[in-house]
């Protein structure tokens, strides 16, 4: 028994470049491809950091519940949904994809819904540059139990030491007037090997705990902080660079949304079909990392 992805679901609108748009209709489309209600929906997790207009309040996750059309009704005996923000940078997926299956795993909910995605607070663009290193994307995990033996095992950690790594902040020294659409992103020399060293931890640590050794049907998916980022985790830990799948990285570094992203993108390819497990790493600021296996299901190719 376990928890697996039901549905994805992903937005890159031409038309917004707001997070709680793209996450909206992210979450509407997971919904609508496999016929699941809005009212079936428990909990809605918002694993995104970087919002329109900086807004403080109310959470975002209820700004995206809104858009999406989920647990609007109000009625004495109508179902609730439940939501929140989780914050943890480019971890927070699998950060939420833990606190979901205990959740799921206690029979509290039929199905949790994590959203992710980032933007600029300017809302004014949607390409990653050298002052704002991510790209505009929403994306949605729509999670449910199952008995079968497929989805998440635990969901490892770890943190490194020292600075940061990476920090985002609104210098209230200088912004004057215009906080709400600034947003300053500061990377520290070499941070990419102080992310992969963290992350490289928390993999370790599942394939260990996993007990396993042949890693030839294993596929992974990890944070893109660098095109090549994956690929260096895939080479340190022995899993062939063509087993590696990775998102649509035209714009850029799409940071919380890369996992689902790079899922969605997997599936609909159908470039999982023959493997057993697919590696999930996250890693980002702090530095801190999380590393799951997932155990693939027949419906997206794995073997029987």
């Amino acid at each position: 028994m376990g928890v697996r992805i039901k549905s994805t679901g992903i937005s890159r609108a031409a038309d917004t470049h707001s997070i709680v748009e793209n996450s909206g209709r992210a979450a509407k489309q997971s919904l609508e491809r496999v016929g699941v209600r809005p009212d079936q929906v428990g909990v809605l997790i918002n694993a995104g950091i970087f919002r329109d207009s900086n807004t403080v309040e109310p959470a975002v996750s209820a700004l995206i519940q809104k858009a999406a059309g989920i647990g609007l009704e109000y009625g004495k005996d109508d179902p609730r949904t439940f939501s929140f923000d989780l914050m943890n940078g480019a971890v927070g997926v699998l950060n939420a994809v833990q606190v979901a299956s205990s959740i799921l795993e206690s029979g509290s909910a039929e199905h949790v819904l994590i959203v992710s995605g980032d933007t600029h607070p300017s809302q004014t663009r949607s390409i990653a540059d050298d002052e704002f290193p991510y790209a505009t994307a929403g994306a949605a995990l729509l999670l449910e139990h199952t008995d079968e033996p497929d989805g998440f095992g635990p969901v490892h950690t770890a943190m490194g030491v020292g600075a940061p790594a990476v920090e985002a902040y609104v210098d209230t020294a200088t912004m004057g007037s215009v906080g709400r659409g600034l947003m300053t992103v500061v990377r520290e020399e070499g941070f990419e090997d102080r992310l992969l060293e963290t992350a490289l931890e928390a993999a370790r640590s599942a394939l260990t705990e996993a007990g396993l050794t042949d890693l030839s049907g294993m596929a992974l998916i990890a944070s893109t902080p660098s095109a090549t980022f994956p690929l260096r985790i895939a080479e340190d830990l022995g899993i062939a660079a063509d087993s590696v799948r990775r998102p649509d990285l035209t714009d850029g570094d799409p940071h919380t949304a890369a996992l689902p992203l790079a899922y969605d993108k997997a599936v609909a390819e159908d470039t999982l079909r023959g493997y057993t497990y697919l590696l999930f790493v996250a890693a980002g600021a702090g530095p801190s990392a999380a590393a799951t296996l997932y155990r693939l299901p027949a419906l997206v190719g794995a073997p029987a």
